[in-house]
């Protein structure tokens, strides 16, 4: 439903003030007797299965005089680099390096490479995408990534988990100081996914699913499944029912987090039951006395639930008024104060008018605020 019009009723030819009765009634919509389910699978994630970053301070050569100016500490790393590999580096009068060598260097440039291991986790010899942002160049363009070691996220840790090395590309939208690596990153260690801790899992919602009233009805299906067992024919049956329950069980944490404890039916094939478990269908809650609105967008997304109070809404030249049994009254006409209109038959009548969004935010918003509008409304 499109509520955006590019017409206002200011710009129409009122000869007259006329004064517009349009009655908004209650008329509903049917309710479904089956509520909406998802695959929890398509809810949560496992804890341990998460992305982790890789990091490493690298250096770039080639670039075309757009590198680093007078910095040290590029200067030392280059030095230390050519150290190395074997090169002829000229000792200062106290054994040191001496950075007047490539102090001059203008094609060199001091980066922070990052990788990602997904969630999946990473095995030994795999390839990852890399992402290069300089420090201090003014462009990373015709640049080569010198073989970096990357670490962990820990600062403690200096496990070399990845190599990065390889020409690089300027992303088309970013600026030139941020350029990318296909596949320039070669896993030297195998990170697993650890999806499993003393016999438990923990599921994890998804943000837009975080609620108690989920992870209740989480427990609740979960321990379900588990008091049910796979017969021979391919279904499931109760008969192991009696023993199911002392065998595992699913606890919601909080909003987020469920914990469950495999069965020891599966304890020797926990994947099996974590396929079982995320292919489980939940009955979601229903959201349908929301009003989601984003302003920026201009959009407005009312559910099928939301009513209002019998009201007069005057907008410039028009009279809205809602509540009362359906049809088109007059304004003196008397309405039940008992009678509520659909928030959504209500928009459907300033939409049939032209009245724009922005205007449509600002009644619901007032509405919201004069506590006439029954339901919850998120502003993003």
């Amino acid at each position: 439903m499109n509520f955006t019009n590019s017409k206002t009723l200011s710009s129409r030819p009122w000869s007259i003030l006329a004064v517009v009765c349009v009655f908004v009634g209650c008329m509903g919509f049917q309710r479904s007797g089956k509520a909406a389910s998802l695959r929890l699978g398509d809810m949560c994630r496992l804890k341990g299965q998460e992305i982790n970053t890789l990091q490493g301070l690298g250096l770039v050569v080639g670039l075309r005089g757009t590198g680093d100016s007078d910095a040290a500490p590029t200067a030392r790393a280059l030095s230390r680099m050519m150290q190395l590999m074997g090169g002829p580096m000229a000792l200062d009068s106290l054994g040191q390096l001496d950075l007047r060598d490539v102090g001059d260097a203008k094609n060199v440039a001091m980066v922070f490479v990052t990788a990602r291991i997904p969630a999946v986790g990473s095995q030994n010899g795999d390839l990852l995408d890399v992402s290069v942002n300089a420090i201090n160049a003014k462009s990373l363009e015709g640049g080569y990534l010198m073989m970096t070691p990357l670490l962990g996220p820990r600062a403690d840790n200096p496990t070399v988990y990845a190599i990065a090395q390889g020409p690089m590309r300027l992303t088309l939208e970013g600026p030139a100081t941020t350029a990318t690596i296909q596949g320039g990153a070669k896993m030297e260690a195998t990170v697993p996914a650890a999806f499993e801790q003393d016999g438990q899992i923990t599921l994890i919602l998804d943000r837009d699913f975080a609620s108690f009233d989920n992870t209740q009805r989480i427990e609740d299906e979960v321990n379900g499944l588990l008091a049910l067992t796979l017969g021979e024919s391919g279904r499931f049956s109760n008969r192991y029912s009696s023993s199911a329950a002392t065998q595992g069980g699913a606890q919601a944490i909080d909003q987020l987090h469920v914990r469950v404890q495999i069965p020891s039916l599966y304890r020797e094939n926990p994947i099996k039951f974590i396929s079982l478990l995320l292919n489980l269908q939940i009955q979601l809650a229903s959201h349908s006395s929301r009003v989601v609105i984003n302003e920026r967008e201009g959009i407005v997304v009312i559910g099928k639930d939301v009513e209002v109070a019998p009201v007069l809404v005057t907008h410039r030249n028009l009279r809205i008024e809602a509540g009362g049994v359906g049809g088109l009254v007059g304004v003196n006409d008397k309405v039940s104060e008992k009678d509520t209109a659909k928030l959504k038959n209500l928009a459907d009548a300033l939409n049939a008018l032209d009245v724009p969004t922005s205007d449509l935010i600002a009644i619901i918003k007032t509405l919201k605020r004069k506590g006439d509008l029954y339901g919850e409304v998120v502003f993003q």
